[in-house]
């Protein structure tokens, strides 16, 4: 079998995705002193669609992409995962985040590996000198232990929107308010009704929602994103 040797740092292009910009420089400086082609794509400032970091990022046409998840204002770095993976891409996920779950999503999206910002940067370069030489990164079990996590996440979610689907008109109104930090008696003075009512209605939404107070259901709300009737971001 021929083997074919594997191609000139130099001409290994990385990008780099990230918002904090001493972690950014330090990153595209050891990659530089390796003799890696690094570019850094700014991050917008506010939140815009993946489009516009995509498109920059798609001109250079990157062999790798380290990519932060949590951006700022931009948003999810998550979100521009599978479009670079799309293009050829081995995209690298690099990021302050703890949660596994979050890190078999990232796998689910396209993502050749996750990498804790808190293990040593030569951890990081090991994983660009592999993927440079073409070899694997992640072994079979690390992989399915984090897609099986990212599964249950989702299973997990899918059973809370459900229950919050189960809940009334008014009984979602109030949920909306609980998360807002509003207790029982303000609810109820600004809406002209007994405190005695707005705790049976309480009572109902911890009941559909099977948690055992305000606070849990409040959070498990925020988990799946939901959001009361009438609000917007």
């Amino acid at each position: 079998m021929t083997m074919h040797p594997a191609p000139a740092r130099s001409r290994v292009r990385i990008l780099v995705l990230e918002d904090h910009a001493l972690f950014a420089e330090s990153l595209e400086l050891a990659l530089t002193l390796e003799g890696y082609d690094v570019r850094r794509v700014p991050i917008p400032d506010h939140a815009c669609a993946p489009g516009q970091v995509l498109a920059s990022a798609g001109r250079w046409k990157p062999r790798i992409a380290l990519v932060d998840l949590d951006l700022g204002s931009f948003g999810d770095g998550a979100d521009l995962i599978e479009p670079l993976a799309r293009s050829g891409t081995n995209v690298v996920v690099v990021t302050a985040s703890t949660d596994r779950a979050r890190w078999g999503e990232c796998v689910q999206r396209g993502a050749r590996q996750v990498i804790s910002k808190n293990q040593p940067l030569n951890d990081i370069l090991a994983v660009v000198r592999r993927l440079s030489q073409g070899l694997p990164v992640i072994t079979h079990e690390e992989r399915e232990e984090l897609l099986e996590l990212w599964q249950e996440r989702r299973r997990t979610q899918q059973v809370a929107r459900s229950r919050l689907a189960t809940l009334t008109a008014r009984e979602r109104e109030i949920l909306g308010r609980l998360m807002e930090g509003h207790p029982v008696r303000d609810i109820a003075h600004h809406d002209y009704v007994s405190e005695a009512t707005v705790r049976t209605q309480v009572k109902s939404i911890l009941a559909k929602l099977g948690v055992s107070s305000q606070l849990a259901a409040a959070g498990l709300a925020r988990s799946v994103g939901w959001q009361a009737p009438g609000h917007h971001c």
